[in-house]
């Protein structure tokens, strides 16, 4: 029976570059719970009916398409509206990680990418370990300012809404510092990796 790991981190810590290096690179499996949140919501997506139940069709497109924006948006403004949209996704996230999860069994370990590990409880109950991907708060706004164009008030806005850095670690099993270059977080994560196949003995 595979161990499950859970990785997160704050945005901008590298948790999805982390991922991409144990999936790629070690072949470990990956179950990625932000791309099941974007596939529920995706064009026929099973999440859409609740959506549109609770939210209406302003959300929508002509098309019936979600309009993601309007959204994230709604929801980042309103706690009860994030509230009504979590009670929504979160079990249907739950049950295809447990999906993949047993279609995975004969690993030795896998990984489960999930970046809101410290705020959301009940996925905790799906992993045996946690790895925390961790950087300084200066370096994930500076990060995320380069790749996304945000301003660093609404990037400081994303972070007051997440776990704090020492939340995250206090949950952690496992850290990796990823305060350096591309090639330092992949020897980190070289590193975890065989202490995982020796701790779990793979």
């Amino acid at each position: 029976m595979a161990v499950w790991v859970g990785l997160s981190g704050g945005i901008g810590s590298g948790k999805s570059s982390a991922a991409r290096l144990f999936s790629e690179r070690h072949g470990v499996p990956v179950i990625d719970a932000d791309a099941i949140a974007r596939s529920l919501t995706a064009d026929q997506g099973a999440a859409l009916p609740a959506i549109r139940a609770a939210f209406g069709d302003e959300l929508f497109d002509v098309s019936g398409s979600l309009l993601r924006q309007h959204l994230r948006d709604k929801v980042f403004a309103d706690p009860a509206a994030r509230g009504v949209l979590e009670s929504i996704l979160h079990p249907l996230i739950q049950r295809e990680i447990e999906a993949q999860q047993a279609r995975w069994q004969d690993e030795v370990y896998g990984v489960v990418e999930i970046p809101l590990l410290a705020e959301q409880p009940q996925f905790q109950d799906l992993v045996d370990r946690v790895l925390i991907i961790d950087c300084p708060e200066s370096l994930q706004i500076r990060r995320v300012a380069e790749r996304s164009g945000l301003s660093h008030d609404m990037i400081r806005q994303i972070l007051s809404a997440q776990a704090t850095r020492a939340q995250r670690l206090a949950l952690a099993d496992d850290v990796i510092e990823n305060s350096g270059p591309p090639a330092a977080l992949a020897a980190a994560v070289a590193k975890q990796h065989a202490h995982y196949r020796q701790l779990f003995g793979g």
